[in-house]
């Protein structure tokens, strides 16, 4: 059975799996858990606020004898949509408590604070401007529709350790697809509940979030060693199949952005370019598509992936920047 079929599975003892529909041409549907506590549930992640999500949401937990009401808090691996916004608009109307890794904190200010202009600012800062002024429109055709099932949450998390009936989830904070970006450990049953960060078929889109950290992709390859330093756990992800081993994805994807740096850096070659020129020489997704092959949004996704790559090459000495000062002149990237 494809993991994206609805349903409800038992992934371990008072554990299920939830796959809720999404709207993405991409990504179909993201997995939410459900975690027996006491005489109701905790989710961990919540879904996109779709009508047609909540439907399969309220169908999944009437199979286990539950209602919406019966969730007694949303634990939410990071701040994108197809994670948080459920939880915001179901709290609205049962009053659930929400929370959310403390380190998404800028980019939820961003977002409260109606900033649309960073992915703007950015392209242009990547040689992009044309792009930049694209994306700009559709950011203001979309108006507040996007932004409207946003709110803070009821607690912002820390490396803590949040206790529930019957096991013990340890909060990891592992930054680099958002800089928030926090996994749930259940050592004690051997559960990493990865959200977005380990994904057993994809490789994560990295610092695609509103604050943008200045070395994305260097935090996210230090998150996935911190998590390669935990006992070899079973990888509960937001999209794709559960699976038996985390290390061995974690190890696939340092190997993966490991060979993509070689490939940046070969790209750049021994001229001068900016992260838009370097992308387009580039393939994308797992079939290698063009550059050119790619819609707006996936385009700006790989221009800010090829960014971070760049980035971590000046930092490891490979490459030199210059300071880009995105009105007038991108930032240029050229052998050491």
């Amino acid at each position: 059975m494809e993991w994206t079929e609805p349903g409800v599975f038992e992934v371990a003892p008072g554990v299920h799996r939830i796959p809720l529909p999404l709207p993405n041409d991409g990504l179909h549907t993201v997995n939410v858990y459900a975690v027996e506590d006491g005489d109701g549930l905790v989710l961990i992640d919540s879904g996109w606020s779709l009508d047609e999500g909540e439907r399969a949401l309220v169908e999944a937990l009437g199979t286990l004898g539950y209602g919406v009401e019966d969730v007694h808090r949303f634990l939410v691996t990071h701040l994108h949509r197809d994670h948080y916004t459920m939880a915001v608009n179901l709290r609205r109307r049962f009053g659930t408590r929400v929370a959310l890794g403390a380190g998404e904190q800028p980019s939820m200010a961003r977002i409260l604070a109606r900033a649309r202009d960073g992915q703007a600012t950015s392209l242009r800062e990547w040689g992009a401007p044309h792009l930049a002024e694209k994306w700009r429109a559709v950011m203001e055709a979309t108006g507040e529709g996007a932004l409207r099932d946003y709110e803070e949450p009821d607690e912002w998390l820390g490396e803590v350790e949040v206790g529930l009936a019957k096991r013990v989830l340890r909060v990891v904070p592992t930054p680099g697809h958002t800089r928030g970006h926090v996994v749930f450990v259940d050592v004690e049953s051997s559960l990493l509940f990865a959200g977005d960060h380990v994904l057993p078929h994809i490789t994560p889109s990295i610092g695609f979030e509103p604050a943008r950290p200045a070395l994305p992709l260097g935090d996210y390859l230090d998150s996935l060693r911190l998590v390669r330093t935990y006992p070899d756990l079973r990888l509960l992800p937001a999209h794709g199949p559960v699976t038996d081993s985390a290390h061995a994805r974690v190890d696939e994807l340092i190997a993966h952005h490991e060979d993509r740096l070689e490939a940046t850096l070969a790209a750049v070659g021994t001229g001068t370019g900016t992260a838009f020129e370097t992308a387009a020489k580039l393939g994308w997704t797992r079939r290698a598509r063009r550059f050119a092959d790619l819609d707006l949004f996936n385009q700006v996704l790989a221009i800010g992936e090829t960014a971070a790559h760049l980035d971590v090459l000046v930092h490891r000495g490979l490459l030199t920047a210059t300071a880009p000062a995105p009105a007038t002149h991108p930032r240029l990237y050229t052998p050491a």
